[in-house]
């Protein structure tokens, strides 16, 4: 069995197994005509149950050949261009080789003598992401498994900022859009705060946090004797793309002394961009920031990140053990990243940012965000002409939201059912695959363009698509019904 691990004495081993799931992996990626093969749960299910992990193949060819069957066939395809769903990109080569090599050394950057080089290339990340912020010299971060951890981070940092005690943690309330992340929510009872904590706030037609509303809540909330103790401006919705008036919501958080947190998971491309940057004005007034590398970066899953305006905030995820990061290393100025950390032991994922900037540069992401900007502005405008959709909003990001009226069909019941089984019907077809969402009570369909290979092509085919398998589902209920 000591011929598995990876060491001086099994290089070769490990070049010519890795090499062979490279070519598996290519072959599949050259070969995939659609997002999806159409598999269902129960047609696949089956297949898996019955392998028998007790019984090992003991060969990496025939468990490659096994993996295509379970796994690799059935995948979901996230650079096919009609994959148009949730907020997955495609990622980047560069990326991908950090990946490699993050995985075959396998650092653990929670101290620094688990991780010496790796320490200070994600540090030097966290500085040129708060740079790009404009965040300021006390600023500093961590790199975390996603957006929902960096939020969770963050509303930390804001709850201990607030210097309430524990039996009144039921006084606070965090605002935030009413279009904002469900993490905000989930965030808010793993801190231990009340049922009441989240105050939504209303958003205008464009889906932007009204900031007049904000002001109102904001203003009952100290009259009612609770505290504001945070609030969460959104850059770039999950379901919109919209961006959230950062530079009113700044001022409105200095006014009433309240921390305030920008999630810009989805938007955070636009730091690379040289075209959109502008959008993002007021970010730089931001206490805290999340970023996700793994959206609009390009990045594979997991890179994100939380950044801090000082880093003396950071002190509230800071704990010491005698065994991992006695207090005197901190003395001795020993960069240790767990003590700003959630997690104790956790990946090496700057490496890939890293070798995409070495490799590609900030402009080449942006360029890549700003050509999958441009495309949803391309495509609002065949919706927008297009009588068969009703399209929501004028897209600042990548987002489309929409929804099939068919013709003749006044139910608004009726049509949603249309529309949730286009959807459907699209996902078993394995031509593409869409998003879905709820505006008000009504059912949508959602496109996130966040492939450059996507064009204006991709998207009229799919909404012919939508529209044939809608049109079926009503003619087919017409069919039923007499």
């Amino acid at each position: 069995m000591r011929a598995h691990l990876l060491n001086n004495t099994t290089a070769e081993h490990y070049r010519s197994t890795v090499s062979a799931g490279v070519e598996r992996v290519a072959a599949t990626l050259a070969a995939t005509e659609r997002p999806f093969s159409g598999v269902g749960v129960d047609e696949l299910s089956p297949v898996v149950d019955a392998i028998d992990l007790d019984r090992p193949l003991g060969d990496a060819a025939a468990a490659l050949d096994e993996l295509g069957e379970v796994y690799l066939r059935d995948a979901v395809y996230f650079h096919h261009p009609r994959y148009l769903g949730h907020l997955n990109c495609p990622v980047v080569i560069p990326a991908v080789l950090g990946e490699a090599v993050l995985s075959a050394i396998n650092s653990s950057l929670d101290t620094w003598d688990q991780s010496v080089g790796g320490t200070l290339i994600e540090r030097r990340l966290i500085d040129w992401t708060t740079e790009r912020i404009g965040l300021g010299p006390a600023a500093d971060g961590i790199f975390t498994s996603g957006g929902t951890q960096s939020n969770l981070q963050a509303l930390l940092l804001a709850r201990e900022e607030a210097k309430i005690r524990p039996e009144h943690f039921t006084r606070l309330r965090i605002f935030t859009s009413e279009c904002s992340h469900f993490s905000v929510q989930k965030s808010a009872k793993l801190l231990g705060l009340g049922p009441d904590a989240v105050v939504s706030v209303p958003v205008d037609r464009n889906k932007r946090m009204q900031t007049v509303a904000l002001a109102h809540a904001l203003e009952q909330c100290v009259a009612e004797g609770a505290v504001p103790m945070a609030v969460v401006a959104t850059a770039g919705t999950t379901d919109f793309g919209s961006i959230d008036p950062l530079p009113e919501i700044a001022a409105l958080c200095e006014q009433f002394a309240t921390w305030m947190h920008v999630d810009a998971a989805y938007g955070c491309g636009l730091l690379a961009s040289r075209e959109r940057r502008g959008l993002l004005e007021g970010i730089e007034h931001a206490d805290s920031v999340t970023v996700d590398y793994h959206k609009s970066f390009f990045q594979p899953v997991s890179s994100s990140a939380v950044l801090v305006r000082d880093r003396a905030t950071l002190r509230h995820a800071t704990y010491h053990a005698e065994y991992l990061n006695p207090r005197r290393m901190a003395e001795e100025r020993i960069p240790n990243q767990v003590d700003k950390s959630l997690q104790t032991t956790r990946r090496f994922d700057a490496l890939k940012l890293w070798m995409t900037l070495r490799v590609m540069g900030a402009d080449g992401i942006g360029e890549l965000f700003d050509e999958v900007c441009d495309l949803a502005a391309e495509g609002w405008k065949l919706l927008a002409a297009d009588p068969r959709f009703d399209v929501v909003v004028q897209p600042q990001l990548s987002t489309l939201v929409f929804r099939y009226i068919p013709a003749g069909v006044t139910s608004p019941d009726e049509i949603d059912r249309a529309n949730l089984h286009a959807r459907k019907a699209l996902f078993a077809s394995g031509e593409a695959i869409v998003a879905g969402t709820k505006v008000g009570d009504r059912q949508y369909l959602k496109f996130t363009l966040l492939n450059p290979e996507t064009t204006e092509h991709d998207i009229a085919t799919v909404l012919d698509l939508i529209s044939g398998h809608a049109e079926k589902y009503l003619g087919d209920s017409l069919d039923r019904a007499s």
